[in-house]
């Protein structure tokens, strides 16, 4: 079987384990199902996520001017602690900033590689601990706009890390870690801003399994721009990882805005 289209990560359904929907415009791949099955990759061009011209990517699916001018692209994606829309203040286009940054967040503790403390919209439970690879994640509190989160975030990243190291997560190397203890940890570190917004409770711990048939010993990660044409039998996928069986690893997620065909053996 063979399908084409552009790249977009996967979507993905919370349960035990995590299903996996590579979405094509005319197909979609449920991909659990290629689980021992082997694929074959050819990267055949580029097609900007936002303004759909065939340009070449940039980052995060855009090509470069989309990347450099679109709502959805500023700093405060990566940096929430910069949001400014609940002060009515401007970056590229305050309606999508409002509607974007003035919603409930969580910031969150993850267990994916180590502990590492994070920032989601709360519409984005659990799909963003699925993202990243977590065993588990635990909330620590909901907040209503994304400055509260990023500034509570930025408080706690002297003691948690705030980013994934991907190969310890796709070896599974995730060491035993009571988040439920940590998080009662955090109250006497909080921003003062947010102290009325944290109400712990026991019974919001996540579990998150993957469909891995086989973890691999050591990564190398496919580059499609230096290697367009790749095969693998898929052994597992964890977070938005394939793994092969010759412990190549791809990131669908990096990938975003590159047109590809998949040829499935049956």
């Amino acid at each position: 079987m063979i399908y084409e289209g552009i790249l977009t990560k996967m979507q993905t359904e919370y349960q035990n384990p995590i299903q996996y929907y590579l979405v094509f415009e005319h197909a979609f791949l449920h991909m659990n199902q290629l689980l021992g099955k082997s694929i074959e990759i050819h990267h055949t061009g580029y097609q900007c996520l936002n303004c759909s011209k065939k340009k070449k990517i940039f980052r995060q699916g855009f090509c470069y001017d989309c990347f450099m001018n679109s709502a959805s692209a500023g700093d405060w994606i990566i940096k929430p602690e910069l949001s400014k829309a609940h002060l009515d203040i401007e970056d590229r286009d305050l309606a999508y900033e409002k509607r974007v940054q003035l919603q409930p967040h969580i910031v969150y503790l993850a267990l994916s590689s180590e502990v590492k403390v994070g920032v989601t919209r709360k519409t984005q439970v659990p799909t963003r601990w699925i993202d990243q690879g977590a065993i588990q994640a635990l909330p620590i509190i909901e907040v209503p706009n994304r400055y509260l989160a990023g500034i509570t975030e930025v408080a706690l990243k002297s003691y948690f890390a705030d980013k994934t190291n991907w190969q310890k997560m796709l070896k599974n190397e995730v060491p035993v870690v009571d988040l439920l203890a940590e998080r009662e940890k955090i109250a006497s570190i909080l921003p003062a801003e947010v102290l009325d917004f944290f109400h712990p409770t026991p019974d919001d711990l996540f579990d998150l399994h993957y469909p891995v048939m086989h973890y691999p010993a050591k990564v190398t990660s496919l580059n499609l721009e230096k290697t367009p044409q790749y095969t693998g039998q898929l052994q597992g996928i964890k977070g938005q990882y394939l793994i092969f069986d010759d412990q190549t690893v791809f990131n669908v997620r990096t990938y975003e805005g590159f047109e590809v065909r998949l040829q499935i053996d049956k």
